[in-house]
């Protein structure tokens, strides 16, 4: 199926205009999620809008949006008088002005989307925006409106699309000197310096996203399979510590030790895992499991979570996790 977009509307430069479409670039649907349920019947909690005060439950039609301005005194808006305000950019993303993507600070970055012309027209006008912006070496800085409420959006130039990203105003960034006051200052000398720099440099490699594993994601697709196939669960043992570090000199000295012991099994389980990724991208099937992997098993029907034939038969396996389907998120 197809992805949704989260927007559609037009992308304007000065009076050259095309239909474009905005689509999120990252997904959470993946990930492993929980519904809440009740302990005593197994069934799934759900949740009803109520009055505040008399607990009658409310229809949709009788809910408003209200601002609050004392304790039990709101003002409502309602959705024609939130229309009446809306802006331009509802409909359009129109280009502002141009700045350095180094001038970008990356705390002001929120998430990025994909944004490609919408149909059939419009490609040209397209193509004259993104290389424009290629060619200067800038990113154009704009708006659009998601879910009411209007952002700001750094458009640049990805492979033949555009990337989008949202940017934080400035009163949602926090300043740093509230934290970081009472950080002491403190004089290193450059024996340290170059200790850490040996260790920085052991550890230094190309950016390889493909090679990151979720541990977390990994153990809860690993304690699901074992609870749904009846297998024990062993208590987790708790961590070891290095305790206190007393000399600091003395932990740079054994940080470059135990990285020359650890070099070898860590440079083997790397390219490992490269091979695997390559032959996947290559359409073969790994021939080595990168460690860590799991799957999830296959939905067993019936009460309790288990058919009698499961209970007698170990659980078959799916070929990858089976996941809820990802709800489509509706246009702002």
């Amino acid at each position: 199926m197809a992805p949704r977009a989260n927007w559609k509307g037009f992308l304007r430069l000065s009076l050259v205009t095309c239909p474009v479409a905005l689509y999120p670039a990252t997904s959470d649907t993946e990930k492993v999620s929980f519904n809440q349920i009740n302990r005593k019947t197994g069934h799934r909690i759900k949740y009803l809008k109520v009055d505040a005060e008399t607990g009658d439950e409310v229809t949709s039609e009788d809910i408003v949006k209200g601002y609050k301005v004392d304790t039990d005194t709101y003002i409502e808006v309602t959705k024609d008088e939130l229309d009446d305000i809306a802006l331009d950019s509802t409909h359009t993303i129109e280009i502002d002005e141009f700045v350095p993507k180094t001038d970008i600070d990356s705390r002001y970055l929120i998430r990025p989307y994909y944004l490609v012309p919408d149909g059939k027209v419009g490609h040209d006008a397209f193509a004259v925006i993104r290389e424009t912006i290629r060619t200067m070496d800038k990113v154009a800085i704009g708006r659009v409106v998601l879910t009411n409420r209007e952002h700001i959006i750094a458009l640049e130039p990805l492979e033949s699309g555009l990337m989008g990203t949202l940017l934080r105003y400035p009163y949602e960034v926090r300043s740093e000197k509230e934290y970081f006051d009472d950080i002491q200052d403190v004089k290193l000398t450059r024996d340290m310096l170059d200790l850490a720099k040996h260790i920085v440099e052991k550890k230094s490699g190309a950016f390889e996203p493909e090679l990151f594993e979720d541990h977390y994601e990994t153990a809860l697709i690993d304690l699901i399979n074992k609870k749904r196939s009846g297998a024990p669960i062993a208590a987790k043992a708790a961590p070891k510590t290095g305790g206190n570090v007393i000399n600091l000199m003395d932990a740079l000295k054994k940080s470059i030790a135990s990285e020359k012991d650890m070099a070898p099994a860590a440079k083997a389980t790397k390219e490992t895992a490269k091979e695997a990724v390559r032959e996947t991208v290559e359409g073969k099937k790994p021939k080595k499991r990168v460690e860590g992997q799991r799957e999830m098993l296959l939905s067993i029907a019936g009460k309790g979570g288990k058919t009698a034939a499961a209970k007698e038969a170990p659980p078959k396996k799916a070929d990858k996790p089976v996941r809820a389907p990802a709800r489509a998120k509706k246009a702002g």
